[in-house]
């Protein structure tokens, strides 16, 4: 591509005609003719600027074509002034800008052993055509609304399997992330719980273990339908949530049993009733969470 000075020189030999005709074209364009406005530039700054002017239009149209031989993806030329002339410089697109927000969104979103595409999932998402969901979505609402505040307490959603437990809370975290930049882990805890188990041998219990307790927002899904163990109970829960419950750090639950159900679950050890372990366990829970039974159809 000649630049306009070249151009310029070459239709000299052949005329002034063309040479003019070229540079009324330049000063033409609505965005060159705003930016000579704009900046009252001289006769001689004009003249100065013509090959930066060209050059503008140049890229403009290379990207407006989707032309292959532009080569600043996801930026777009505008017109600065520089010591007494034009010249070009690139922006961030409005596409790119909005690409990098949503990989930020994503990113701020932490999932342990659950589907990528919860990190996609909003509040606009959810279905609210069953009423015995609206008090759950309208929680979810105000906790982000008010995140942070003091004394605010997170959800234990319990219900049947496919009515929308992990959903909700999958599009509370993007929500979090989105207007709050809150990061928030979620966990598939039946999942965790083996991980934590595998760690004794490498020697990662304590590192998982604290990755989770200092969570910014932490969600620990489908609690109760790990294997039981007394020592997950005692030594991996409780210490995740006695941490949790000091420090008042936002903790969620999803869960197939009610407060009540889960205690008898957690009473069940090897060394028969375990009523007092358990009890510590959901004293803990229902100083971090509220109960919340969502009804509703399989959704899967």
């Amino acid at each position: 591509m000649e630049r306009v000075g070249q151009t310029l020189n070459r239709a000299g030999h052949h005329g002034s005609g063309n040479a003019t005709d070229l540079t009324k074209q330049i000063l033409a364009d609505p965005r060159v003719a705003s930016f000579i406005q704009e900046h009252s530039l001289s006769q001689d700054e004009i003249k100065r600027s013509l090959p930066k002017f060209n050059q503008f239009l140049v890229e403009c149209r290379k990207v407006k074509e989707g032309d292959a031989s532009y080569i600043a993806k996801g930026y777009e030329p505008i017109l600065t002034m520089n010591e007494g002339y034009a010249d070009v410089t690139y922006k961030e697109t409005r596409q790119l800008k909005e690409q990098q927000e949503q990989q930020a969104i994503a990113k701020r979103i932490n999932l342990v052993s659950l589907p990528q595409s919860y990190r996609k999932i909003t509040f606009a998402d959810i279905a609210l055509d069953d009423v015995a969901r609206v008090d759950t979505f309208e929680s979810l609402v105000d906790f982000v609304a008010n995140y942070p505040s003091p004394d605010q307490k997170g959800l234990y959603i319990y219900g049947d399997m496919g009515v929308g437990k992990s959903f909700m809370l999958a599009a509370m975290a993007h929500e979090l992330s989105e207007t709050k930049k809150v990061a928030t882990t979620i966990i598939h805890y039946p999942s965790f719980t083996i991980d934590v188990k595998n760690g004794i041998k490498d020697g990662s219990v304590k590192e998982q273990i604290d990755a989770v307790k200092q969570a910014e927002v932490l969600v620990l899904d489908d609690i109760g339908a790990e294997q039981f163990s007394s020592w997950i109970r005692d030594d991996v829960l409780q210490v995740i949530l006695q941490h949790r419950m000091i420090e008042e750090l936002p903790t969620f639950f999803t869960s197939n049993y009610s407060f009540a159900d889960l205690e008898a679950k957690l009473s069940n050890g090897r060394q028969g009733d375990e009523t007092w372990q358990a009890k510590r366990v959901m004293e803990r829970i229902r100083f971090l969470a509220k109960e919340v039974h969502l009804k509703g159809v399989n959704r899967r």
